[in-house]
């Protein structure tokens, strides 16, 4: 197995958690420029997409930096603390309200959002890395010669080989919300496909807003929970 975990973080850049727990995120439009950049000003793989997805793993360094300073949190912590929040939330019966401002973000270590077992976390964390790819596909179709500048990419990041063919294979892949919804082991892991997906994405594009709600349904995920979840995601902006 890679090293998923790190692959991830890489990924999300890293999430700057202030004094307090404050979490600051690049803006979507800002990363959906730079994709542009890159890419000969067309950008395909969610024009919308978030610190995160396979638009994060074409960024340079220093487009995938977050806002702010401090304690830099990875991106399993994050995803894992977004979904912690929301699913802990939802089971206490909260109601869905907007967050007043950066959102300070629980660290579950030890439990099934962030498992403390190096083996365990790092295989939910390739997981969560397919579930990314797959989302970032939702938008439409790859072209031939989007997905060259694609490939040409990802081998100047010299990742393991056995990374690059994850990434290839669910980029070659049919969008299928059913097989990434396989992924999830239990509740808690599905609440983190969905959060993994949900950052990935322009949660507000049409096609976008069909395969989350595809996925939320494959998921078996209790519309409470996906609200919360959506508002979570949203205070990290």
């Amino acid at each position: 197995m890679f090293n998923a975990k790190s692959l991830l973080d890489s990924v999300l850049g890293q999430v700057s958690q202030a004094t307090g727990g404050k979490v600051g995120m690049q803006s979507a439009d800002g990363l959906g420029q730079k994709a542009k950049e890159l890419w000969g000003g067309q950008s395909t793989l969610g024009k919308g997409a978030i610190a995160g997805g396979l638009l994060g793993i074409l960024m340079s360094d220093t487009g995938r930096k977050v806002l702010g300073t401090g304690v830099q949190v990875g991106g399993a912590a994050l995803i894992g603390g977004l979904a912690y929040k929301a699913y802990q939330d939802w089971q206490a019966g909260k109601a869905v309200t907007a967050e007043p401002g950066p959102m300070a973000l629980p660290q579950p270590e030890g439990t099934r959002f962030l498992p403390s077992d190096p083996a365990q976390a790092n295989d939910l964390s390739a997981r969560l890395l397919q579930a990314m790819v797959a989302a970032a596909k939702a938008d439409g179709h790859v072209t031939p010669q989007e997905r060259a500048r694609i490939d040409a990419q990802l081998a100047a990041l010299g990742l393991e080989a056995e990374a690059s063919a994850m990434i290839n294979a669910e980029l070659d892949a049919p969008l299928d919300a059913g097989r990434i919804a396989a992924l999830a082991r239990n509740e808690e892991e599905a609440a983190e496909i969905y959060a993994a997906s949900l950052l990935t994405v322009d949660s507000e594009g049409a096609a976008e807003k069909g395969y989350l709600a595809m996925l939320a349904a494959r998921l078996k995920l209790d519309p409470g929970l996906v609200a919360h979840l959506h508002a979570k995601a949203a205070a990290l902006v």
